[in-house]
């Protein structure tokens, strides 16, 4: 493949499908949870919503990583659409405390498998001299299932109830999967699975060579666990009858700005781009702190969606730059990781400090934007450091 040809092949194109479904099943109940987990007596376990959800993510990336580079990409990416069917059939029977936080630690393996065999998958038939467009427009279709899961699953709960919306779920999951398994396999030294695919050594779990890209994931994702576990509550407090208006705004902002952000970070670099990207979210944050009017939200939801749809793709890219080509799967789960383990604390940690004191959340996105300056210098130092290794 050249660099002249076409990215954009049906293979390619197939992939872009699969995940927009997959990305609206699972992100299409999230408006709706907070308020849902109150009703039945959890109000004090917000926090966990998005941090049970991302912990078993982290959990299951050593496992998809080594079970991409060696079982395949298809069979993992399948994995990950399953488990969102299987839960959104399972939230309207287990309607315990108990049994949601269960579901939602459950519900986390499909976000732990799905995108990583899928950036490996990406990376095998695409170029490496045109990965950030290849990702970016990747990344775009993930964000629309983004921007549109929410605002169709708010409709629904408002229109057909909680389980209606639970079913959609499952429905756009399956979807996914009838795409998933019609895909070509692009792993060229493929293994029969067995137990030994299952057994994690420590150098399985992180793969050091892409720590300075796991560091900045972590640090620049926190907010979104935050933002994830406190803007529904936001939404109503500004009457918001739409939960999911806010995640619809800064998706739009985050899909256009991927026609030309992934692009970008293959013409001027990575690291670049990533720390335009770092200032722009960490500016966003502050904007959606003081977002007490409806406009103002919006602004900030908008600015924080140009600022995660520069930095997105050019993280993927750096990740995979950063990686072996035999250990993608190992590469791009040790990103994931550092992205849940920064959603979930995030997440985790807001929870903790919002204790349903609505005039806190402008406090929790203030203390967030200060993780975005401490990735940025992190970024220049970085920089700094490599400038000095290749003057040696």
């Amino acid at each position: 493949m050249t660099e002249n040809k076409s990215i954009y092949t049906l293979q390619f194109a197939l992939l872009c499908l699969s995940s927009l479904l997959f990305s609206a099943s699972f992100n299409m109940i999230i408006p709706e949870l907070p308020n849902y987990l109150s009703q039945m007596g959890g109000a004090e376990h917000k926090g966990l919503i998005i941090a049970l959800f991302t912990l078993t993510a982290g959990i299951s990336r050593p496992f998809s990583g080594k079970l991409t580079d060696r079982w395949g990409r298809v069979p993992v990416m399948a994995i990950g659409s399953i488990v969102c069917f299987l839960c959104g059939f399972l939230y309207p029977i287990l309607t315990t405390v108990s049994g949601f936080l269960l579901l939602r630690l459950i519900h986390g393996f499909s976000t732990g498998f799905k995108p990583t065999a899928t950036s490996a998958y990406v990376a095998d038939i695409i170029p490496r001299e045109r990965w950030g467009e290849a990702l970016g427009m990747h990344g775009l279709c993930f964000a629309i299932g983004g921007a549109v899961g929410p605002a169709i699953g708010s409709a629904i709960f408002q229109y057909y109830g909680i389980n209606v919306m639970f079913y959609s779920s499952s429905l756009f999951a399956l979807l996914s999967i009838v795409i998933v398994m019609n895909m070509k396999e692009t792993l060229v030294k493929k293994e029969k699975l067995n137990l030994s695919m299952f057994k994690i050594s420590r150098t399985d779990i992180i793969d050091i060579g892409v720590l300075p890209a796991g560091i900045v994931t972590f640090l620049s994702y926190s907010a979104f666990g935050a933002i994830l576990t406190l803007i529904p509550d936001w939404s109503d407090h500004l009457h918001l009858s739409n939960k999911g208006i806010f995640f619809a705004a800064y998706t739009i902002a985050s899909i256009l700005i991927r026609f030309v952000s992934g692009k970008a970070s293959d013409k001027y670099g990575r690291t670049r781009v990533i720390m335009v990207g770092l200032f722009i979210v960490g500016i966003s944050l502050f904007l959606i702190g003081q977002g007490d009017s409806f406009n103002k939200l919006m602004l900030g939801a908008s600015i924080y969606g140009i600022g995660t749809g520069i930095l997105s793709p050019a993280i993927n890219a750096w990740t995979i730059d950063l990686g072996k080509p035999s250990q993608r799967g190992r590469a791009v789960a040790t990103m994931y990781i550092s992205m849940e383990a920064g959603i979930g604390l995030g997440a985790l940690f807001a929870g903790l400090y919002y204790q349903d004191i609505i005039t806190r959340i402008p406090q929790v996105m203030y203390f967030n934007a200060l993780f975005l300056g401490v990735a940025l210098l992190y970024m220049f130092f970085w920089q700094g450091f490599r400038y000095r290794q290749k003057t040696d």
